[in-house]
């Protein structure tokens, strides 16, 4: 389990990470979002000693990192693939983490054959892909064996099948009891992978919840309901407390409605007599959900395509 208390870093006068107080627990992939600079990336770092903390604390099983007699038994990282040297080969590269920490050798082969690396084992890491270079640090990661895993953008610079079998090996880790904490910018892969959610932004938690509650929670995700007797329905449906929202798109017969279940809205018209043509749940993808929940908290937003493409007046024919 991992445990931030009132976490808080300060860069002279500007906070990157802001009273962040949250568990993450074991037997799931827990999903950090935010935008850039939103404090994700400072947070794994606090939580794995490499950044101290201005106030509060993070810990992992109940102790600081600088706690943890042999760390890597306990803390695997993922947080920079190209910290290895590049002049030592990917075997050299683990060996030594190895045997700082008191694992045995065997071990290095073990992970090398798991991450798809064990062919060019020897060759020096400087020459690797940025695939190879992740897939080298998930191996660096996985090297102690540990119960806590994290991976900062665990998929960038990885092909479609690599994609894929990163979010099989987290799954599978999740499944083994193991405590899995990862950030993506792939709103897509992270929806297929997470379980839980913590977004941040502008070094605050925004949201805290399983992933169906944070798609639920989008004003996109909404019940569709068809009826001969849209406007008894309407009436019945906002005197129950639901919302219903106003749809150019929408046929005359046909009302949205946000904040029920089909179960609810069916039980509704059932007991008001209203006959119901179609009644099918319209869900939002994560990335419309996390757009909406970090609207306000976007550091460095693009300007609108329409500004990037408008051409100056001077040079108008």
């Amino acid at each position: 389990m991992i445990t931030l208390d009132r976490l808080t870093k300060r860069y002279g006068d500007k906070t990157a990470v802001s009273d962040l107080s949250f568990e993450i627990n074991p037997g799931k992939v827990t999903g950090f979002l935010g935008p850039n600079g939103a404090g994700k990336s400072t947070t794994m770092r606090m939580i794995v000693g490499l950044d101290a903390p201005t106030s509060g604390r993070a810990l992992v099983g109940g102790k600081r990192y600088e706690e943890l007699r042999h760390p890597l038994r306990e803390v695997g990282a993922l947080l920079d693939a190209r910290a290895g040297h590049p002049g030592r080969s990917a075997r050299h590269h683990l060996l030594g983490l190895a045997r700082s920490n008191g694992i045995p050798a065997s071990r290095v082969g073990e992970v090398l054959q798991t991450v798809g690396l064990s062919e060019v084992a020897n060759k020096r890491i400087g020459s690797f892909s940025l695939g190879m270079g992740q897939r080298l640090g998930i191996a660096a990661a996985l090297l102690g064996d540990p119960k806590v895993l994290l991976f900062d953008e665990p998929v960038n610079g990885l092909d479609p099948d690599g994609v894929r079998w990163v979010r099989e090996l987290m799954r599978s880790l999740a499944a083994e009891g193991r405590t899995i904490f990862v950030s993506s910018h792939l709103m897509s892969e992270m929806q297929e992978t997470a379980d839980h959610l913590l977004v941040i932004g502008r070094g605050k938690i925004i949201a805290d919840a399983p992933i169906e509650e944070v798609i639920a929670g989008s004003s996109l995700t909404a019940v569709r309901v068809r009826t001969p007797q849209p406007d008894v329905l309407r009436r019945e449906l906002l005197e129950f407390g639901l919302r219903v929202e106003p749809n150019a798109d929408s046929a005359p017969d046909e009302l949205l409605v946000v904040g029920g279940t089909l179960e609810e809205i069916g039980d509704l018209a059932f007991h008001h007599r209203v006959p119901i043509h179609e009644l099918s749940m319209r869900k939002a993808s994560l990335e419309q959900a996390y757009m909406e929940l970090t609207a306000a908290s976007v550091e460095y937003g693009s300007p609108a395509l329409s500004q990037v493409t408008e051409v100056p007046d001077h040079q108008k024919a």
